[in-house]
């Protein structure tokens, strides 16, 4: 397995805020680069030093900086885009700019290069019984009859690849009805809505903070033949955006949220404004650990548990 190194560059005030984004996303190891552990080093006056070593020197005058190593597959291209939306959401909410310029590169590689590199491990891949995902520059001869889903992530979350994706199709294929409508928050590359079309839904809204996203979404979309008229998209944070949530409507049969477990928690009290009585709601990007936070508001917020689905440290769930 190949690794790239991604360098977060922020300011000591952002070192905590950055490091709680990356564990939210199922990132657990990190190597932190700090200024103040230089100035920590020298103002110890218990040390007797003869000799400092030329990389701790460099430390002195360096940007902060928290760095990650994904691996070079879809999955790593996954968790990089997530990373990218999380320091979006995270310059945001920073509006005393404590928290450094909050970039994110990759480290001796261009991030074009990369994503080139990455396409070799994204092959056609059966998800669930009626799926099969595959990029648009793979070939595939369907002779099993499946429904083909073609999609390119572009910079948006969302191959089919990631454990947290397949868990939630799966549930989503063993839940829609023919003619249903869904609502997909946090859309990412469309995968999700554009699945519950093909698998039947009479009609899908997709909507997502990430611009970049939402028109990822509407172009996958297209790729799969699906007509303007049933495959609407939204800009913008349904937390926040009293208009948006107006403008996406209600009476949704089944609502899809694959995104972390702090934010489904946050968005638990407003899921009822969208989804019908008895609709289905499926979760997912949730590690384990914190399923049972994610079920208990949930519970609190009058939704019954349906089903749990794990696989390798991430779960999926479903709730009436």
């Amino acid at each position: 397995m190949n690794w790239t190194e991604v360098n977060i560059f922020t300011a000591a005030d952002g070192i905590e805020p950055v490091c709680g984004c990356l564990l939210r996303i199922g990132i657990t190891g990190f190597v932190i680069k700090d200024s103040r552990d230089f100035e920590d080093f020298l103002n110890n006056k218990t040390g007797n030093w003869d000799y400092i070593d030329d990389d701790l020197m460099n430390l002195k005058d360096c940007e902060t900086c928290v760095t990650v190593y994904l691996p070079e597959n879809s999955q790593g291209a996954d968790m990089l885009c997530s990373v990218k939306n999380e320091m979006l959401e995270l310059k945001k909410r920073d509006t005393e700019n404590k928290f450094g310029r909050l970039a994110v590169e990759l480290s001796n590689v261009k991030e074009e290069d990369w994503a080139n590199n990455w396409k070799q491990y994204f092959k056609p891949l059966t998800v669930g019984e009626k799926l099969l995902i595959k990029p648009s520059w793979e070939s595939y001869e369907n002779q099993d009859n499946k429904i083909v889903l073609e999609i390119d992530p572009a910079s948006s979350f969302g191959t089919g690849q990631h454990n947290t994706t397949q868990l939630c199709l799966e549930l989503l294929e063993k839940n829609l009805n023919q003619g249903d409508r869904i609502l997909d928050i946090g859309c990412g590359s469309g995968i999700l809505s554009i699945a519950g079309i093909l698998l039947g839904a009479k009609s899908a809204a997709a909507v997502d903070i990430d611009l970049n996203s939402v028109k990822t979404a509407k172009e996958n979309a297209e790729k799969n033949n699906i007509d303007d008229g049933k495959y609407l998209t939204y800009y913008g944070n349904i937390l926040t955006d009293a208009a948006l949530c107006e403008k996406i409507g209600s009476g949704y049969d089944v609502i899809t949220a694959n995104i972390v477990a702090d934010v489904l928690i946050a968005m638990s009290p407003i899921f009822k404004n969208f989804i019908k009585p008895n609709g289905i709601l499926i979760l997912s990007g949730i590690i384990t650990e914190r399923c049972n936070e994610v079920i208990e508001a949930m519970n609190n917020n009058g939704y019954k548990l349906i089903e749990m689905h794990e696989k390798e440290g991430w779960a999926a769930v479903s709730f009436k």
